[in-house]
């Protein structure tokens, strides 16, 4: 049974390796690979309504005892960036949503999607869930900016922060492979399968093996909806968090920062300046790591958010 488990994935992923084009075959297939993966972290989807009438999707593990971690995924992502991560991550009550505009979730095309409208609705799912205090937030990318205006808004419910690569620091400036970037010419924004291609090397170091055809699949979600994610990277490019960053700094809430040593979408300098914001966080820098360490290096970056949290323990 074991070896079964083991084999699965890669029999799912050998088994499309000749198509090229995605079809209802390799749909199905990618969906049923996701699947595994969800259900070797213990995660089951969900649906929340917001008050507005949108829809969440996210996925939760059955550890309800434990404290609440939501995790917020960066842009063009969707909950499954954390889910093989989750699987080291089992001690504390995971909550991963699909923010509004990607993933399963709802996809307006005139919402607010800054950080602190996408805080507002996510702080709605963990009020409606019982798991709006204590709470520890993780967030990489689009979603570390999420997670630190969650936090200014909401300082005395958070018990940590996690922030991932963080988008919304940008006094620091752009790398130079982004410094002529437009919505126009983008290598985040998806206008054909072979963007993609480019774009999963772009964005790692080191990406782990995924077959084309799977990632075709993955493309074409994002071809489908490139002008609402152009909409959405038009805003949050322009949404600074420094001064809710200053609110952490305030209410000395513990702050784990990690780094991609070899991120080319945010620099690796941000973490000084996340520093000097906020001084009590402490920086973990992760060589030959590109953008999103909880894909890249599963097993480090759960090590160091485990000891980070054990060190909260013993306070």
């Amino acid at each position: 049974m074991s070896l079964m488990r083991i084999c699965f994935p890669l029999f799912l992923a050998l088994s499309v390796a000749s198509c090229t084009t995605p079809n209802s075959f390799t749909v199905a297939t990618t969906q049923k690979i996701i699947q595994h993966e969800r259900n070797k972290s213990d995660l089951t989807t969900k649906v929340f309504t917001l008050a507005s009438g949108e829809q969440l999707t996210y996925a939760e593990n059955n550890n309800t005892a434990a404290e609440p971690l939501l995790l917020i995924h960066g842009f063009g992502s969707n909950k499954d960036s954390f889910t093989r991560v989750a699987s080291e991550l089992g001690d504390y009550h995971l909550i991963i949503p699909d923010l509004l505009g990607f993933g399963d979730s709802s996809k307006p095309d005139s919402a607010d999607y800054r950080a602190d409208a996408q805080a507002q609705r996510l702080h709605e799912l963990m009020q409606a869930k019982g798991t709006a205090s204590n709470l520890h937030l993780g967030g990489n990318s689009m979603g570390g900016a999420i997670s630190v205006a969650y936090a200014a808004k909401y300082p005395t419910d958070i018990k940590s922060l996690w922030l991932i690569d963080s988008a919304g620091f940008w006094s620091a400036g752009v790398p130079k492979s982004l410094e002529n970037a437009t919505l126009e010419n983008n290598p985040l924004l998806i206008n054909k399968t072979e963007d993609f291609y480019k774009l999963y090397e772009f964005v790692m170091y080191k990406p782990p093996y995924l077959p084309k055809t799977v990632q075709a699949v993955f493309a074409q979600e994002r071809i489908e909806n490139k002008a609402l994610h152009a909409n959405i990277l038009e805003q949050i490019v322009v949404d600074n968090v420094e001064t809710r960053a200053a609110v952490v700094a305030k209410y000395n809430l513990p702050t784990l920062v990690v780094w991609g040593e070899e991120d080319r979408v945010i620099k690796p300098e941000t973490t000084k300046l996340i520093k000097e914001i906020i001084p009590q966080a402490q920086v973990i820098m992760m060589p030959k790591v590109g953008h999103v360490p909880m894909v890249e290096a599963v097993d480090q970056t759960a090590e160091d958010y485990k000891g980070f949290r054990d060190r909260l323990k013993s306070k």
